[in-house]
């Protein structure tokens, strides 16, 4: 996980550094030149269209790096926490019918502790479940349900890990994109005021301001809705599998009388 944060830190920042220095390049265009006093004939040439990279960074520029800076690190961190959750979900899916299968092998072969032995060796919440369960086997059927419900819910607990701050990025990102939003519309009524005309040229500079970093704040929370979304579903996947594989192993263990 610290690694994830590490690269994705680094992307940030070079992200960030790409924009700055496409800003300067930019006011560095738009510079004066001094006039010369050869004159030469105008060359025609046809102008290359931008690239989607480019144009990203020119609408960056526009939208104000004072307001799409933090909309931009609210995506990073929000992909950042996402990618983290998604890997972590998916290594703890386990195929709870083959694990059942050995568990009841090991079970008529070895006894409780070779079933043990096996939920070890097995990674995931439902090997974990399940060892917490057969811990307690020799003290009743009881004790092992309480005790499987009991640690389900840490398990539970360990799963959801995160999601919360995914939930703010959600939410930040559009935010910060509407106070965005405010500062520009404040920027095109102050340019309305000092120049006493509303024409299209005062006013275009805070509405640009003002639409783009609501675009930008939007689509941050697009993008995380989704991966979220993706996270609670494979979340109640894994508790579902975990509620019916603690239900199997209380059987198996009746069945093979490895319980009082």
């Amino acid at each position: 996980m610290k690694k994830l944060f590490a690269i994705l830190a680094v992307v940030g920042v070079f992200a960030i550094c790409s924009m700055a220095y496409a800003q300067d390049s930019t006011q560095t265009a738009t510079e004066p030149v001094a006039e010369s006093t050869v004159t030469e004939a105008p060359v025609t040439e046809d102008v290359p269209e931008a690239s989607a990279h480019q144009l990203i960074k020119d609408k960056f520029i526009e939208g104000d790096v004072v307001y799409m800076w933090p909309i931009l690190i609210c995506l990073i961190l929000g992909l950042a926490v996402s990618i983290e959750r998604i890997i972590t979900l998916n290594l703890a899916t386990t195929n709870t019918n083959k694990l059942l299968g050995q568990i009841e092998d090991a079970l008529a072969k070895g006894g409780i502790e070779a079933a043990k032995e096996v939920t070890r060796n097995t990674r995931g919440p439902v090997a974990s479940i399940f060892t917490q369960g057969l811990m307690r086997a020799s003290e009743g059927v009881e004790m092992v349900e309480k005790s499987v419900v009991s640690y389900g819910a840490v398990e539970m607990g360990k799963l959801e890990r995160g999601l919360i701050w995914i939930s703010l990025f959600i939410s930040l990102g559009p935010m910060l994109g509407f106070f965005g939003t405010v500062i520009g519309m404040i920027f095109a009524f102050d340019a309305i005021q000092a120049a006493g005309d509303i024409s299209p040229n005062v006013v275009a500079g805070g509405m640009k301001v003002a639409l783009i970093t609501t675009v930008a704040g939007l689509i941050v929370g697009m993008v995380l809705q989704i991966l979220y979304n993706y996270c609670v579903s494979k979340i109640d996947s894994l508790v579902n599998a975990m509620e019916d594989a603690s239900i199997s192993l209380i059987d198996i263990l009746v069945k093979h009388k490895a319980v009082k």
